[in-house]
């Protein structure tokens, strides 16, 4: 039997990525302090993963101050919210075998 591993999107091949998409797929936006509490992750780790997916073009970052505070938001994208259900159909599909 024949697993067609290759249809699997590298970009959430990390746990913390996949993670930042679960959440990003089921809202709207997220703040980072929420989805950093969401995920248990520091700041860095957070932001590095983030970053990955902002480049791959999957999650868009929205930056602004509230007073004088920084307040940066994600969301995914419409071609993240894509590569993301194709990534989901695709380990759906190599769990029942195919």
């Amino acid at each position: 039997m024949k697993y067609a591993i290759h249809t699997l999107n590298k970009a959430f091949d990390n746990r913390v990525r996949l993670g930042v998409m679960a959440v990003l797929m089921t809202t709207d936006s997220v703040s980072f302090n929420d989805l950093k509490e969401a995920l248990d992750l520091t700041d860095g780790n957070l932001a590095s993963h983030v970053s990955a997916l902002e480049k791959a073009g999957y999650v868009t970052v929205s930056k602004q101050f509230v007073g004088k505070k920084p307040n940066t938001t994600y969301t995914a994208s419409s071609e993240g919210k894509q590569a993301f259900q194709d990534h989901l159909n695709a380990l759906e599909k190599l769990l029942k075998g195919g």
